[in-house]
């Protein structure tokens, strides 16, 4: 199997992606968070930095000493490879041991002085996220999947947001074309019993675990991470769920970036899912919103609440927080 190539139109076909980050399911459905830090014995102290910033946000990360045979050695024991060297030194390594990117360890590479973190191979499937996690010791995170490329999250993303698995793998090119060209709407969900035929250009996605609620979410800019916390407590407390129960938490596009909704995000091993315009407004919740008047957006909680839940019902109307934070709870 060739290593990254890319198909004219713009997605990654052929690249060997596997692996994951500590807290979410990568695509096959297995929880990724075993990591090793490959590192040349001179730069041993970044490693260590590296390994104490992040080992929090992993099972496992362990530091093994560059030789030749260093990754061939340890294939198949580690998520992902974070190799503190030149590229062309990982590429060369590993390009012989890629065989499926459903199955290969993803790596990212990044230099000793942690400029940029390059992810290699398995984007979708953890090298991407801990190129992001590196970003928060100041490197620049530089990820060539179309999808992130594009600032839009893929089919991938969304599975593991969503706690689910990608039951076919070679759908995801045509898909996550669709995602490019804002063509792919919401995911559907079919409740079974039930027999369902598909075109290889639908991507099948099967749950980890029962369905749960879906925590909508919107905010002022700026809003602080423990607002976002409070909120979702306050809301979760009004209902008969807790927090082992959400699924994930659903926001609109436009606010998919607001640091203090992704930290707490993370804070509670939550995924992320971000509905377009056309979606919310599909969605509305009986709420009016000021929004809607002023830039055509619905209120973004409740409909992102309605538009992620298995049921597309309210089990909480939205409610408020110090005026920063939204909240509606879906199911």
């Amino acid at each position: 199997m060739s290593s990254g190539t890319e198909n004219a139109d713009g997605t990654d076909d052929s690249s060997t992606d596997s692996g994951g980050h500590c807290s979410t399911p990568d695509s096959d459905g297995e929880v990724a968070e075993e990591i090793a830090i490959v590192s040349f014995g001179r730069k041993m102290d970044t490693a260590e930095e590296i390994k104490t910033e992040l080992e929090d946000r992993y099972e496992t990360i362990e530091i093994l000493e560059y030789h030749g045979d260093v990754f061939e050695a340890h294939w198949g024991e580690y998520d992902c490879f974070i190799g503190l060297m030149a590229s062309g030194i990982a590429m060369r390594k590993t390009a012989h041991l890629l065989d499926d990117k459903w199955d290969d360890p993803a790596i990212c590479v990044v230099d000793e002085e942690l400029t940029w973190a390059i992810p290699i191979t398995g984007g979708h499937h953890g090298a991407n996220q801990v190129a992001q996690d590196l970003a928060t010791m100041g490197a620049i995170p530089a990820m060539t999947t179309a999808s992130e490329a594009a600032g839009k999250q893929g089919v991938e993303s969304r599975a593991k947001a969503m706690d689910t698995h990608v039951v076919n793998g070679d759908s995801t090119v045509k898909t996550n074309l669709a995602v490019l060209d804002d063509n792919l709407g919401p995911v559907a969900r079919l409740e079974g019993p039930k027999a369902v035929l598909v075109g290889d250009d639908v991507t099948v996605l099967k749950r980890n675990k029962d369905d749960g609620v879906v925590i909508g979410t919107g905010s002022v800019s700026g809003a602080r991470t423990e607002s976002f916390l409070a909120a979702w407590e306050q809301a979760i407390a009004q209902t008969d769920y807790d927090f082992d129960d959400v699924e994930f938490v659903a926001t609109a596009t436009r606010k998919e970036d607001e640091e203090g909704l992704l930290e707490a995000a993370q804070e509670l091993d939550l995924g992320v899912v971000a509905f377009d315009k056309e979606t919310l407004l599909d969605h509305e919740g009986p709420t009016p919103s000021k929004s809607k008047e002023l830039i055509g957006w619905p209120g973004v909680s409740e409909a992102s609440a309605i538009a992620g839940g298995a049921e597309q019902e309210l089990v909480l109307e939205k409610t408020g927080y110090e005026n920063e934070v939204t909240v509606a709870i879906g199911r």
